[in-house]
Formats: C-alpha cells, structure tokens, sequence
C-alpha cells in the first residue's frame, strides 16, 4: 500500500487540487446555498404533479397531466432505478451537491483522457482545467441545462476509452467505453451525444486508413469489434431511457408530421422545420470569441453599468442614474450577433487558442489530424443558416441530424478537441522540442499573428462592425421607447461605443495572455526555463484567464438560500382561488407569461402549457391552427379548460376567468362523423360543436357498425378517480353510445377497460380519446403502462449486471497483468 500511494502520488496531488478548486469556485454550495436556475425552475414546475404522487404511492406515475393536456413522464422525470448509472451520479451528489459535481467531472474526466494520451500528471491536469473551465460548460451550468453539462463532462473519458480500444486494450478499453457511454447515454441529452458520436466517427475513419496504411487491418477490426460490444451493453443498460423515448419520439415534433401543406401528396418527412433547428446558428465572424471572449459583447443583457456609455447618456438628459442602469440592462443588448439572445461567448482561453494554433506545426501525433478535421466539421456546422452549405446537406441527408435544434451546441466537439491540440502542442515541445527544426520561427510567426489579431481589435474594434443586421430596426425601437429620433440615435451610437469599449478592452485582455504565454514558451525553447515552470506558469495563466471569464456568468451573486429554491414558483392568489375548487382534473391555461414556454401553471395546475423540447406533434399541430390568430373556444372546452388566468390591463394584476362551457372529463355525443386525411379532421375543429358530435378518421371506422351512435339524452358519464396514469369512470346510457374523454390520445401505451374487458381506443377530435360504449350501467378504466417499459426495464438490469461483470473481470485481468509484471523481490 505504502508503494501504491508513492506510485499514485502525483495523481492523487493532482485531484487533491480539482477538489480545491470545486470547492472554492462553488464556495456558496458549502454554505448551504443552491443555483437558481432557469431551466431547473421550469423543469420543477413539470415535475410537481410526478413528485406528488411519487411520495404519495412509492413509486413513480408513468403519465402526467400536469403540461400539454398530458404527456409521458419518462420524457420529464423517471428514475430508471433499474440502471446501473442511475445510482451513480447520487452517490458523487452525496459529496458533491450540484452544480459542484459537474466541474468535479469534467475535471477528473479531463485528466483521464490525458493520462491516457500519456501526457504527464501536471501537463494532464493543465488540460483538464483549459477542458473543464471552457466558457460553456460553466454557462450551461448557470442556464440550468445539467443534462446537458452532463453529458459533455463524459464526452472526454468516452474519447479516451475509444483510444484504448484502438491502443489494444482488449478488457478495461470496451468496459470502461460501456461504463461511461452508459452514463452519456443517462444523462439523457441525446443531441450531445449525437454530436459526440459525429466527431467519434472522424475518429474512426482515421484509425481505418491508418489501419490499410499500416497493413494492421485485424488490429483494428478486432478494437472496433470490442467497442461495439460495449456500445451495445451502454445501449442496454439505457434501455428504459432509450427505447420508451425513440417510441415517444415519433409522435413527437422531432417526428413526421401530420398535416400535409396545401399540393403536398403526402406529410413531410420526419424531422423539424429548418428554420426552427437553426434558429441558434453562430455567426462566421462569431469564432473569434474562441479567443476574444467580449468580441461579441458577451450575452445579451444585464452587461452595462454606472459607467457605461449608455448609462451616461440617460443620466445626462435626466434620467436617475439606477432607473438609467436597469434601463441599460434591460434595453441595451451588447451582445450584436445573429442570435434571438446568448448567455455568453465560446470561449476557450486565449493561451489555449495560441497552443492549439502552434500544434497544428509542430505536433506528430496522428490525433491531430482527426482533431483537425473533426473542430473544422463541428464549426462549419454550428454556422447553420448563416453558411448553409454544409449544414444543409446534412440536415436534408444525414440520418437524425434534422431531429435536433440550436446548431451552435456542437461546438462542445471544439471546446474538448481545441485543449486537447493545445496540451499535445506542449508535450511535442516538451518531449521533441530539440528534434523540431526551425522551432523557434515558428513559435514566432504563430504567437505574432495571435497577438497581431487581438492587437487590431484592440485598437480598432470597430473592425468588427458591431452591428446586427437588425440596426436600423432596433434604432426604431428605441425611438418608440424614448419618444425622440435624436435621443434614440445618440443612445444607439452610445451602445456601439459600450461594445467597442466591451471587445477592445478584452482583446488588450487576450493580447497580454498571449504574449505572456509566449515569451514563456520561447524561454523554455532557449532553455531559459524549465519544464515545471513552464507547465505551472501556464496552468495559472489559464485558470486565472478562464476562472475570471466564467465567473462573468456564473459567480457567487447566482446563488440563493435554500428555502427560496423549496419553493421556485411563487402561489399566487389567482392559484388559490383556483385549488377552492375540487373538482378532479379540471385544465387551466395560464396566459400571463408565454403559455407553452413556460411551466408556471404546472407547478399548481393540470395545465395545456408547459415547458418541453419535444410536445406531441398532434398537440402542437392544434396550436399552429386553432391558437395562431385567434384562440379557438370550442378547443378549449373539449380540452375541459375550466380556468384561464389573465393580466388585467387597467392594474397588471392576474386575474381569472371561469369558462362554464368546459365540457368535462367526459361526455357522450350524438353524432360522429368520419372524415377521409388528418387535414379535414383539424378543418373540422373549427366547424364542429364538440359537445355534440365527434370527428373521427375513417381508419377507425372498423370500430363502429352500420347503425351508427344513438342519439342518448340520459347517458351521464363521470370520472369516479384520478390517477395520472390511471383513470376510473362510472357512465350509465340506456343504449350504445360513443364518448369523448378529455385525455390526450397517445397509444404507445394507454389501454381502455370496460368492466374489465380491454376495448379499443379510438382517436376522436384530432387529439383526444374515445370509446364507444354498451348501453347500460358500467365502469371504464384507462390505464398507462407502456409495453416498452416493462421490457425495457428487465433488459436495463441484465445489461447493468453484464456491466459490473465486464468491469470485474477487466480489474481482474489487470491485477493479474501487473502482478505478472512485476519485477521479483531478491532474498536478502
């Protein structure tokens, strides 16, 4: 044991210092303190209702009615307690209460990468900080977007398994790429790992030809064999997150769509409109904040203070100097880039932009050319609508591509692969400086033309334009604002010169850094410096240049006591009013924020807005055609909307309307009627009284005989029990009937019993459930439960098992490999 740490010493220093450093830039977690986060909010309002019942029964409901009308709640919150990984992730929350986790692992999977690229502890861990402190995984944080930021923290070690594989590593290669694609995969961030899987590709390719290259074409079927194995094994561990959500996804708006435009044969292919998946596109000209990080202005509001030019112009014609601040937060966007809005820039680090830029010379490494082609594929793709050409032919060809949107997120593949070019540049000079010919010109000519950019910029920001395409628009903006042309000209003209100041203050910023690093990387070459320093030197120079830009979107200010975060979203007395009534499940439609952006209602409501990134297509197609100009009533009511929240104009206070025309849980009609394509059946929604006749599509039509629905003014149906995703009726009709239910049709799992009999569920009204009844005294019961998850769950725990054995056997062998190995001890 006494040898082990010895051997170990430098890797436990070094995670000694990750610890540190997750400490104090966290230091408010250990006071007690939590992050308040946007996203995080919006995804407790959806989860109240699961969490409800969870405490209530013990385990988790599988439906919610809490947004949209109803949706799957493995698409919100599930535990997948069958999942191996499930139980990891609580255990490092233990220790470590989020966010604090998440640096801690893309600190310890930064550094397992390295070590397995066999770069030296220090130089490992300096690129686990360049990888970790990347500007957006920090932001990501900030946003609330954790799934996110978990899945990009396992990208690093998912990489480094990969290259053991292709190293040889017949054991701990293919179980560890199992363990942590698992834990990828459990995150639950598909696009992440989408993105992750493009660059792994390019990696691929490259090991082929070198493969044929080298005639080791064996070599390296047998590691791609191996890693396909423990892709499979991280697939089924994940089975009840995968295959419930590729079910659900089809219906979804990431799917095909239902309505075919006007001379359309038949609906488009799956996939979402372009012009939504690239509404976050990155400007050409944005790259530049790799290296400059206020190049841009930073995000978009919330940036200028006392001291700003704006500021200083509202003062001056009147204005009290904190109504002018806020005004400048609010109204004064500095960010000028193509996008709706940005929390913050891509930014790497400019000592790390000036190392990778120099190992594209002088690196030997075959990753480089992989590193190389993989960030130029990732940046050409994140420019989207703003250079379509490549985008473009994978968005209309590449399987699954057009399933994702905000194409600027793939630029986590350069934000991993940049610092890795970065470190490997230091080893080279490390390692070979001597053996490098004409060293030190190069090292010149490649730090000069970095300092020279932000030299320019620094001194003539106006280089970079800062304006967005929209000016003039915006100029005419605040012209309505302040009621005065002049005013708003000399306010705009104010703005461009905060943004000039914001980017030349931070080009000077990156200019030092650079020079800085170079005349340290020069004096190593000329032996004025040692290794050690050198490598120290710039650890500091990049912890200190990326802690400070990071703590811009995320410091201490960010976080709240905990009792603020134990109740995220305030009751308000229109919320109370509403609970005065206990009726069962009654529908609100909360229209005082945007009501399907925003998970508010859900918090205390059975609610048809909410917060999701994937709403049933059905759904969101009624939205498009019966909320667009004008909100169709008759909707509402078979939705059984009871209550609508609205801002009164006279005082802004909420207020709430009571609709009395809701139709209920449930009714019977007089009439349905058939119609031939999805089209006529949302016409027919705004033609039809919906209390009285039901549309159905002829492909139901086998359901039902000649004779029809008799017309029953007696039938009564109620709803005796809810449950989410278990819903009990009484009815009584005096003759065969057809109901309508106020529930969202989905039939991936929902099941309908009539006195035990299961019937059969039939679509009515474009989005809702029917049944058609026996006359008489009876019980109905809808029940959700998903084949898919009741097998995937079982296949889930055989692969988690399979796993741990395949991580045990693959310890095993490399005890037995080191024992081996071991040189032996002489009698003495």
């Amino acid at each position: 044991m006494k040898n082990w740490f010895k051997e170990n010493a430098n890797h436990l220093s070094v995670i000694g210092i990750f610890l540190l450093l997750v400490v104090f830039y966290f230091t408010p977690v250990w006071q007690g303190k939590t992050l308040l986060q946007h996203d995080v909010m919006q995804a407790r309002g959806s989860q109240k209702e699961i969490f409800d019942y969870k405490e209530k029964d013990g385990k988790t409901p599988l439906w919610t009615n809490s947004m949209f009308g109803g949706m799957p709640t493995y698409q919100i919150w599930y535990d997948h307690a069958n999942n191996l990984t499930t139980h990891i992730g609580p255990a490092i929350r233990a220790v470590f209460p989020p966010p604090s986790d998440v640096l801690l692992l893309f600190l310890l999977g930064g550094y397992f990468l390295f070590s397995v690229l066999k770069i030296r502890p220090w130089l490992a861990a300096l690129g686990a900080i360049a990888l970790a402190f990347s500007s957006y995984n920090i932001i990501y944080v900030e946003a609330g977007h954790l799934s996110r930021a978990y899945a990009i923290a396992y990208m690093a070690p998912i990489i480094a398994s990969v290259i053991l594989c292709y190293r040889g590593s017949r054991y701990w290669g293919p179980s560890l790429l199992a363990l942590f694609l698992a834990l990828e995969l459990r995150a639950n961030h598909v696009q992440i790992t989408y993105y992750l899987f493009l660059s792994i590709l390019v990696l691929v390719g490259f090991e082929l030809y070198y493969a044929i290259r080298d005639k080791k074409l064996k070599n390296f079927v047998q590691a791609s064999v191996l890693q396909l194995v423990g892709v499979i094994i991280a697939v089924l561990v994940n089975a009840s997150v995968l295959f419930p959500t590729y079910e659900y996804a089809k219906e979804t708006i990431r799917g095909k769509a239902n309505l075919t435009k006007t001379g359309d044969a038949e609906a488009p292919s799956g996939g979402l409109d372009k012009d939504y998946a690239y509404a976050w596109s990155q400007g050409v000209g944005e790259n530049i904040t790799f290296l400059i990080p206020n190049a841009y202005g930073g995000r978009s509001s919330g940036v200028l203070d006392e001291k700003s030019n704006v500021v200083k112009t509202l003062v001056k014609v009147g204005a009290p100097q904190g109504e002018a601040v806020q005004m400048a937060k609010s109204y004064f966007p500095t960010y000028w880039g193509e996008k709706s809005f940005t929390s913050g820039p891509w930014y790497f680090g400019a000592a790390v932009i000036f190392l990778a830029i120099l190992g594209l010379f002088i690196v030997k490494n075959r990753l480089k050319w992989w590193i190389l082609t993989a960030t130029i594929l990732a940046i050409l793709l994140s420019f989207g609508k703003n250079f379509p050409l490549v985008s473009d032919l994978f968005f209309d060809y590449f399987p699954m591509y057009n399933k994702f949107r905000a194409v600027e997120s793939i630029l986590v593949i350069p934000a991993v692969l940049i610092p890795i070019m970065a470190i490997l540049a230091l080893n080279e000079l490390i390692t070979r400086g001597n053996e490098i010919p004409k060293l030190d010109k190069t090292i010149l000519y490649t730090g000069g033309a970095v300092a020279a950019l932000c030299l320019l910029i620094a001194l003539m920001p106006s280089v970079l334009d800062l304006r967005t395409s929209q000016h003039q628009q915006y100029v005419g903006q605040l012209q309505q604002l302040v009621g005065d042309q002049n005013l708003a000209n000399e306010l705009a003209n104010s703005l461009l010169k905060d943004r000039s100041d914001l980017a030349s203050k931070d080009a000077w910023r990156s200019f030092f850094i650079v020079a800085l690093t170079l005349g340290l990387v020069f004096a190593f070459v000329k032996k004025k410096v040692s290794a050690t320093i050198l490598i120290a030197a710039i650890t500091l120079i990049t912890l200190v240049d990326l802690w400070s830009v990071d703590k811009r979107y995320l410091n201490n200010d960010a976080f709240v006591d905990k009792s603020i975060y134990d109740k995220p979203i305030p009751e308000r007395e229109v919320d109370q009013l509403i609970h005065m009534d206990k009726d069962l499940s009654y529908r609100v439609f909360d229209l005082t924020t945007s009501p399907f952006q925003d998970a508010g209602a859900s918090y205390f409501h059975k609610s048809i807005g909410g917060y999701h990134a994937a709403k049933l297509m059905r759904f969101q197609e009624v939205l498009e055609n019966q909320f667009n100009n004008n909100i169709n009533e008759d909707v509402l009511d078979m939705l059984n909307v009871r209550y609508v929240i609205t801002k009164d104009p006279s005082n802004n206070s909420d207020r709430i309307q009571r609709r009395s025309s809701a139709l209920g849980n449930a009714w019977f009609v007089d009439k349905v009627s058939f119609v031939k394509s999805n089209n006529e059946e949302m016409s027919a929604l705004g033609t039809i009284d919906p209390r009285k006749e039901a549309v159905i599509n002829e492909g139901f039509k086998n359901q039902f005989n000649d004779k029809g629905i008799a017309n029953s003014p007696n039938a009564e149906i109620k709803l005796i029990s809810y449950h989410p995703d278990t819903l009990k009726y009484e009815y009584s009709t005096p003759a065969e009937g057809f109901a309508v239910f106020s529930e969202i049709f989905y039939d991936k799992g929902w099941k309908a019993y009539v006195d035990g009999e299961e019937a059969p569920i039939i679509r009515a009204d474009y989005l809702l459930r029917g049944l058609k009844l026996p006359g008489g005294n009876h019980k109905v019961e809808f029940v959700f439960a998903p084949e898919s998850m009741r097998i995937s769950n079982i296949i889930s725990l055989i692969a988690s098992i399979v796993l741990v054995i395949g991580l045990g056997f693959a310890a095993w062998m490399g005890y037995k490999h080191n024992n081996k190995n071991k040189p032996a001890v002489k009698a003495s």
